[in-house]
């Protein structure tokens, strides 16, 4: 059987090379001679009062075969052996056998407050059972009063909220009315950056993984001031000086805007060298642009030090857009901007037919509460500090982690076979994941080069929770 997990592994990276085939071959080997050791050397899951009723639903076999028949082909999974997800309670998922997890990956950076926290199912629940839908051009108190809500959380003059279902129509919405509000096209977007999959998004996402061969016009990819990786290492100055640069080289020396991320997620948790935001904010303001800030994934309190991960940066956008953590996982996304800016889209007509339909924004009310009754933002901190301090300790310990990064829940591990060449562990990376996933651990992968752990648990994680991730990281990395 582990020989066979090995080759299950192998057979889901794309072309391996030599090397890696002898590192499955060891890893088997090994994990042979290690069938007989004691058991209760395992770390141990922490204790969760509640039991999920018991599913009598298709089994997971069955759910893939249906995928592969009647879903698009361009839908993958995690894990050699596909998880069948039927239930989940706070910071933990159960499959079709009723076994727990440890979520620490919360459907991609989006369960904020936990699985089906009783505040916000019984906010749309009550709502629901009202109405469900009408339209905002009825009068309806659910979307005024989040929005209300929403505003108080951001800084400025930011008061003006346009509500989406994702991020990326967050996000070209966002483009939209920057080109709109300065008579410019020239957007200037990060390389490495992932902003959606639409026709203006995509062209600002600068990873090829994520782009079509499609017409993509308009924006200028500045190079990317990621302190691992990066040619000028943390040196953030240097890097917006490449953006000042584009401007004078690339287009007319006006501009329409600057989207980012304040720590790129799809990107492998990449957190933007000091000091780069404040200069490239000013550069873009002499320039004529607007400042946008994607906070899709660093949003609402998921950094722990600030409630908008910009604000770690000390500034203050034009335009924020946001999506993932703001409903819990209902869908959900929203722009906020300045009066004066919004005003571009009385121009013409601007409508969106299910943006802020009371059951959604009735959720994202709920959510915002919850955040600050159950103080999710403090834990994030304290917690998200703490499993980075222990994270980092490993790297201490294996060389194959060449970098752990990142703030409160929005946290990296990257693997590399070389920490001098920095070479990605692509294929180690699948194999680390699957042996926490047969501990009951669930991470997520990113980075270009797919050798990232992302870590974005659901923001009530506790301290007993990371150290168990950690615990099970440790074991499965004592194993390669």
């Amino acid at each position: 059987m582990q020989r066979f997990a090995a080759r299950r592994v192998l057979s889901e990276t794309n072309s391996l090379r030599l090397p890696q085939r002898c590192f499955f071959s060891q890893l088997a080997q090994k994990e042979e001679s290690s069938l007989s050791e004691h058991e209760t050397f395992l770390p141990r899951m922490p204790p969760f009062d509640y039991s999920p009723p018991p599913y009598d639903g298709p089994s997971a076999d069955e759910i893939l075969a249906k995928r592969k028949t009647f879903l698009s082909p361009s839908l993958f999974h995690l894990y050699s052996k596909p998880l069948n997800v039927v239930d989940g309670k706070m910071q933990y998922l159960f499959d079709e056998n009723g076994r727990r997890y440890l979520d620490a990956f919360g459907g991609i950076a989006t369960v904020c407050c936990g699985h089906c926290h009783p505040d916000v199912v019984d906010s749309i629940v009550n709502q629901i059972k009202r109405i469900q839908h009408s339209t905002v051009l009825y009068l309806n108190h659910a979307i005024a009063d989040f929005a209300e809500a929403l505003a108080s959380k951001m800084p400025g003059n930011l008061k003006v909220v346009f509500f989406t279902n994702s991020g990326t129509e967050a996000n070209e919405l966002a483009i939209m009315m920057a080109r709109l509000y300065t008579g410019c096209n020239d957007i200037i977007s990060l390389r490495n950056a992932y902003h959606g999959n639409a026709a203006g998004t995509m062209g600002a996402t600068a990873q090829s993984n994520w782009k079509f061969n499609v017409v993509q016009t308009g924006v200028h990819h500045a190079l990317n001031p990621d302190p691992y990786r990066g040619v000028f290492g943390a040196d953030g100055e240097m890097y917006a000086k490449d953006v000042q640069d584009l401007i004078d080289f690339g287009t007319s020396g006006h501009v329409a805007g600057f989207l980012s991320e304040s720590i790129q997620g799809v990107g492998g948790i990449i957190e933007l060298a000091p000091g780069y935001l404040p200069a490239v904010y000013k550069s873009i303001k002499k320039a004529g642009g607007l400042c946008i800030a994607d906070e899709v994934q660093a949003g609402f309190a998921r950094t722990g030090s600030h409630f908008w991960g910009f604000e770690a940066h000390g500034v203050v956008p034009d335009i924020v857009t946001m999506a993932k953590g703001i409903g819990n996982g209902i869908p959900l996304g929203a722009v906020v901007t300045t009066p004066e800016i919004a005003e571009v889209l009385t121009r013409r007509n601007y409508f969106n037919t299910f943006g802020g339909n009371p059951v959604c924004t009735a959720a994202g009310h709920a959510v915002l509460k919850v955040i600050q009754k159950d103080k999710l933002q403090n834990n994030a901190h304290v917690v998200g500090s703490y499993l980075k301090e222990r994270l980092t300790a490993l790297k201490d310990k294996y060389g194959i982690i060449g970098d752990v990064r990142g703030r409160g829940f929005l946290l990296g591990v990257e693997f590399v076979t070389d920490r001098q060449l920095k070479t990605p562990a692509k294929a180690e990376t699948l194999y680390i994941m699957d042996k926490m996933k047969e501990m009951g651990v669930l991470v997520g992968k990113g980075g270009f080069y797919g050798n990232v752990f992302r870590i974005t648990p659901p923001l009530c994680f506790t301290k007993e929770d990371a150290d168990y991730l950690v615990d099970v990281m440790d074991y499965s990395l004592s194993k390669m």
